[in-house]
């Protein structure tokens, strides 16, 4: 597989909104570990003890600097990047052109490339990515950068790594996370039209089902009861057709759901003989059960001693 995964270890992300103390919804969020481990004072006096030759090869070796590791395994960079001290963090990645201190991952699985886009620092994106950052590798979530650009509805990030991954990018775009959500299906259930757009545009399968239930996109933004992205979801040729693991069409999930929009979007589209609801399982148990005589019923009832 040309997308690297790791191990599921934790399935937290870092999340700058914690730094500066507001907590999000998302499970994965979590505070930044990393903003312990050195302290904001601490850490401008480690960049300011950085002793860099500039004319001397990094390719072969690690400064000292490199090898400096928090207890929660992040890097210089790492802490650069979370601290959004960019002109440190545009120093050491210039030191570092392709070099395997810029995929170092942190506990988390994290990479300087995860963590440019999670606090959404679009130039350092595209300079990691210049210098050789992999953006295939995954976190401990199964979450590349390009995943997390996607999650966060984050359009600039989104561009510079599409532009600079075109290598990769068609692994990338079919790659499921550990949730079994590929980028489309990130971007469709956060409602991010003009993502999923320009993901089919580059080729994401729109159809391509999530591997937890068999829901495609269209699937899914029946399930968020998303009528403008069921819309535009058609316009672009999903298939209006397709069942997910449990037999059910995006129409089947209009059932018990209240927006008439999308209930009558799908019908018009739906082949007649795929609208009704399936039968289920426990449906036909129940009707078999029925269909048992009285006397078969009641056959092992003995009277009297």
């Amino acid at each position: 597989m040309d997308v690297q995964r790791v191990s599921q270890h934790n399935q937290m992300d870092y999340n700058m909104e914690a730094k500066h103390g507001k907590m999000m919804p998302c499970q994965e969020d979590r505070f930044d570990s990393g903003l312990d481990s050195l302290k904001e004072d601490d850490l401008v006096n480690v960049f300011e003890d950085m002793t860099v030759n500039t004319h001397k090869d990094h390719t072969q070796e690690y400064e000292p600097w490199m090898n400096v590791v928090t207890e929660d395994g992040d890097t210089l960079l790492h802490l650069a990047i979370i601290h959004e001290a960019t002109d440190h963090a545009f120093q050491m990645i210039k030191l570092s052109h392709n070099h395997p201190f810029l995929n170092v991952q942190n506990h988390q699985r994290q990479t300087a490339l995860h963590l440019a886009v999670i606090t959404e620092q679009s130039q350092l994106v595209e300079k990691l990515l210049k210098a050789g950052c992999d953006p295939r590798l995954a976190d401990d979530s199964g979450n590349t950068a390009l995943h997390i650009a996607c999650k966060k509805g984050s359009l600039a990030c989104f561009g510079v790594i599409t532009q600079n991954s075109q290598r990769h990018l068609t692994s990338i775009l079919s790659f499921p996370n550990y949730n079994g959500h590929n980028c489309l299906h990130l971007a469709s259930i956060n409602g991010y039209i003009s993502l999923v757009e320009s993901l089919i545009r580059l080729g994401a399968d729109i159809n391509a089902q999530e591997q937890c239930s068999g829901r495609t996109s269209l699937h899914l933004a029946v399930d968020l009861q998303n009528p403008t992205l069921v819309s535009r979801l058609l316009e672009l040729g999903a298939n209006v057709n397709c069942f997910n693991y449990g037999g059910f069409t995006p129409y089947h999930l209009t059932y018990g759901r209240h927006n008439e929009e999308i209930r009558c979007q799908l019908f018009e589209k739906t082949a007649q003989e795929l609208r009704a609801l399936p039968e289920s399982e426990s449906e036909e148990s129940d009707m078999e059960e029925g269909d048992v005589s009285d006397d078969e019923l009641y056959d092992d009832i003995k009277f009297g001693k």
